[in-house]
């Protein structure tokens, strides 16, 4: 059983890919969140009802963080047996996150839209699910590369 720096060294990779689709994930939540503020604001100045549903748009980036554990803890088993995994740990990780960021800046957009017409909830959802499918498909990719190990 190896101890130290080294030992540790190979935890690199899972952590990064944990992280980075948090980061991207609290940075994409962030935005639409804002955007969702803003809409609510503008609908109470107006005494217009303030729709409730775009919490669903402003959570939608949270999910990339399960992704990334999801791949995170399939990293961890393979890292127990001696590998290190830093670089597909950095670039999943960036990829995961990068979809979440992008998907809570449509969110942020369907906010708006919403926010104003109070219309279009369906169609704002199928485009932040194209969005989170970016995600899907780098942690489906991931996973089958790292069953090759």
């Amino acid at each position: 059983m190896e101890t130290g720096v080294l030992a540790q060294s190979k935890d690199l990779g899972p952590i990064l890919v944990m992280t980075l689709a948090a980061v991207g994930s609290g940075w994409g939540a962030g935005i639409a969140g804002m955007s969702a503020i803003g809409a609510w604001k503008k609908n109470y100045s107006q005494n217009k009802t303030a729709s409730f549903m775009l919490v669903a748009f402003v959570g939608a980036p949270l999910t990339q963080t399960i992704y990334g554990m999801i791949v995170m803890n399939k990293m961890f088993e393979i890292a127990s047996k001696g590998q290190y995994l830093w670089c597909i740990g950095l670039f999943a990780g960036i990829a995961i996150g990068l979809s979440a960021l992008w998907q809570g800046k449509c969110a942020a957009c369907a906010c708006d839209a919403m926010g104003e017409t109070g219309k279009g909830f369906g169609n704002y959802l199928v485009v932040l699910g194209m969005t989170e499918t970016v995600a899907l498909f780098v942690m489906a990719f991931t996973l089958g590369l790292l069953g090759k190990f």
